[in-house]
């Protein structure tokens, strides 16, 4: 087969993954509901019950500053959510039939992670919505919204390939979801609720390199939230540091995932 020929094939064969995903989206909507639930209670959470605690102004402007952070986390819950699924077809032999397949062996990871995609953008969507109706505002023009969305969807997507790979070397939904909570800890342990100056330094030091602080704070930047922190690179530079992580996990999970793909069990 030629090389234009073995392109589009990839393309097609993952454009047919990302339909076929799609299809039991509609089917089951419920795993729009799972992706938003997480960003909604940490929304309830932080942004009314422990706001005025954790916050030096008001409890509303504590939420404008927690709405993009939430994005960020809409990014991690949607690579658990991929994972999860992923080691469910791996268990129930869906992964096995796909790889007999007259396919190349990124197309299946390439559409599970697109699939994700245009979930993250549906749920992206509901949760600005939500930020809207509880106080949250664009503070820098539509461009640079753009761009915060444009950045949260390929931090998002670098995150899904790794969750694509974990869930197929896990081959175990169990586990997934018994390892889910780590995510959730790697937000936690940034700058998403608190400020990192209150740290001790040890874990100020994890907390400012951590590469959710810099998506975090290059979505407050980009909407106009918040002004760009002195600090160390990730902080100083976010939307630069948030774009090198992107491409650092793409880089490292696509062939790794692709690889552990075409490995028979």
């Amino acid at each position: 087969m030629a090389p234009a020929a073995r392109r589009r094939r990839w393309w097609t064969d993952g454009l047919v993954i990302v339909h076929r995903n799609l299809l039991a989206l509609r089917r089951d909507p419920s795993v729009i509901a799972a992706s938003l639930a997480a960003p909604l209670g940490m929304i309830a959470m932080f942004g009314y019950v422990f706001g005025t605690a954790l916050s030096d102004g008001s409890a509303t402007d504590y939420r404008k500053q927690l709405v993009p952070a939430v994005f960020v986390l809409v990014a991690a819950t949607g690579a658990v959510l991929t994972a999860g699924t992923t080691a469910l077809d791996a268990r129930n032999g869906v992964t096995e039939r796909l790889r007999s397949l007259p396919m190349r062996r990124v197309a299946v990871p390439f559409g599970l992670a697109g699939s994700q995609l245009l979930l993250s953008v549906i749920s992206l969507a509901a949760m600005a919505l939500l930020g809207l109706a509880i106080g949250w505002r664009v503070e820098d023009g539509p461009a640079s919204a753009l761009a915060g969305f444009a950045l949260l969807l390929l931090f998002g997507y670098g995150l899904t390939w790794a969750g694509v790979f974990l869930g197929l070397a896990l081959r175990s939904i169990e586990t997934v979801q018994q390892l889910a909570p780590l995510a959730f800890a790697l937000v936690m342990l940034s700058n998403a609720f608190v400020p990192t100056d209150g740290m001790p330094s040890g874990l100020r030091t994890l907390a400012e390199w951590n590469p959710f602080s810099a998506a975090i704070t290059a979505a407050r930047v980009l909407f106009g939230n918040a002004s760009v922190p002195a600090g160390p690179l990730p902080l100083s530079h976010p939307v630069l540091a948030t774009v090198l992580w992107s491409v650092a996990l793409v880089l490292v999970f696509v062939p790794l995932t692709a690889r552990r793909f075409a490995k028979p069990e």
